[in-house]
């Protein structure tokens, strides 16, 4: 909060387990993900129930005991099934490629030897910078309470 009041930009936090609240005090916007798992959900569903009566009624219509070719509940299950996939892949796929720009395999932050401690027990606030303005963040960070300060330069 402290950070962002004074106008510091390109804040992200590291932490081995959830902290609920640091996308308000980072000032993310809401997560698009449920209309995406909606969106993907609605068109998995509405496919499956075309491609049933399609396949039914269309490609290959089959007589069975003078019943019609096609019936609403027996597609019920495949719409289901394909609403659920579909809503499953368009999460899996947006949040991968797009929200978390997979694969990215280098970051100048991985480099630091330090950092490893963010996966086991230590929380890491990280500022991207153009470095101009380093030592000015050094201490801004001490005074908002930092127990360290440690500097990542990209390599060139």
């Amino acid at each position: 909060g402290k950070l962002q009041q004074s106008g510091v930009k390109g804040l992200d936090t590291y932490s081995p387990y959830p902290l609920h609240g640091i996308d308000e005090v980072l000032g993310m916007k809401k997560s698009p993900m449920p209309l995406i798992a909606l969106i993907g959900g609605l068109t998995g569903a509405c496919g499956g129930y075309y491609m049933m009566y399609w396949m039914n009624v269309v490609d290959w219509p089959i007589n069975v005991g003078g019943r019609p070719s096609h019936g609403f509940w027996t597609n019920i299950p495949i719409t289901f099934e394909c609403g659920i996939l579909f809503s499953v892949l368009s999460i899996f796929l947006s949040s991968i490629f797009y929200f978390f720009a997979f694969p990215q395999p280098y970051h100048p932050v991985f480099e630091s030897e330090q950092f490893r401690t963010a996966s086991l027990d230590a929380f890491w606030l990280s500022i991207e910078t153009d470095g101009d303005d380093v030592p000015a963040l050094e201490e801004l960070l001490q005074k908002v309470g930092a127990r360290r300060v440690h500097t990542v330069t990209e390599a060139a």
